[in-house]
């Protein structure tokens, strides 16, 4: 089968650094494409999709992992055709904790190298773009309100200094904006609240089971509304999380669905597998086991 590494070669840290040093060994056994501007992985992926790659591997963090799966989505048939698998370099690497891929390089290549398929959930959103209404494909999670708020304020220089306390400091800058109203409403369910989480599968920021019932292959989407999204509400929320790994039940409401729609009356944020993709409204949908990843 043939595979290809997508990573950026001017990526800081500690673990770009060592997967540079892997870089000889790792390409006696694939095709590397380097990224050479922001964006970029998605038109590498669509073209190694076109070049007849079985495997396409996103080297890099959550966004890096978006860029690739949608740059697959954007060739037809492309998730038939392709698989997606990721080497984590990221901050955080939700993705790969989710499906239990290692997080050294060596070990997480020997899952790429042995090929396993897993078929999970695809879900994609359309939301309102400046250029009108887009679609994008996202793999763990989508969120609107104060965390898309928070990934629009963060500050880049200051996320390479401190990693995830970047978005912690961002979120507390979020804090001071008056909160939208968001609807999210599907399956016979509504429910409205100040910020509204949407997962594929359980974790938020790699560690916290925001969405205990959550299978990243049940055919489902779950839905976290939290009526308030102000600061006692962080700190209800934030201290069992850390504790006990868990949102206390009286400070959310949570619903399934598998298609369903989010909507508020001023403009409002919206985010996906941590990146800033645009604003609501949106319409969620999902593709039932219609991507192919390579995990353990």
């Amino acid at each position: 089968m043939k595979t290809c590494v997508i990573f950026n070669p001017s990526a800081k840290g500690n673990k770009a650094r060592h997967f540079r040093h892997e870089l000889e060994q790792i390409g006696t056994q694939c095709a590397l494409k380097p990224t050479t501007a922001a964006g970029e992985a998605q038109r590498l992926a669509a073209a190694a999709v076109s070049e007849g790659f079985d495997n396409i591997v996103a080297a890099g963090g959550d966004g890096t992992v978006n860029e690739v799966l949608n740059g697959i989505g954007a060739v037809p048939g492309g998730f038939d055709r392709s698989r997606l698998g990721v080497l984590p370099l990221g901050t955080v690497n939700v993705f790969a904790r989710e499906l239990g891929i290692p997080l050294t390089i060596e070990e997480a290549w020997n899952v790429v190298r042995q090929a396993r398929e897993r078929r999970i959930d695809l879900p994609c959103i359309e939301f309102a773009g400046p250029d009108g209404r887009q679609k994008r494909y996202f793999a763990q999670l989508a969120g609107a309100g104060l965390d898309a708020r928070a990934i629009e304020l963060v500050s880049w220089p200051l996320k390479k200094r401190i990693g995830p306390l970047a978005y912690v400091w961002a979120g507390f800058k979020a804090l001071l904006d008056a909160p939208p109203r968001i609807t999210a409403a599907g399956d016979g369910r509504s429910e409205t609240g100040e910020l509204a989480l949407v997962g594929n599968g359980r974790l938020y920021g790699g560690t916290f089971r925001i969405f205990p019932r959550a299978d990243p292959s049940d055919g489902l989407l779950d839905v976290c509304v939290f009526p308030r999204a102000r600061l006692l509400t962080v700190i209800r929320c934030g201290v069992p999380l850390v504790l006990f790994g868990r949102l206390p039940v009286r400070t959310y409401r949570a619903f399934q669905a598998s298609s369903f729609t989010l909507t508020s009356a001023t403009p409002t944020a919206l985010e996906a597998d941590g990146e800033l993709i645009g604003h609501l409204p949106a319409t969620f949908s999902l593709r039932p086991t219609g991507l192919r990843v390579l995990a353990p």
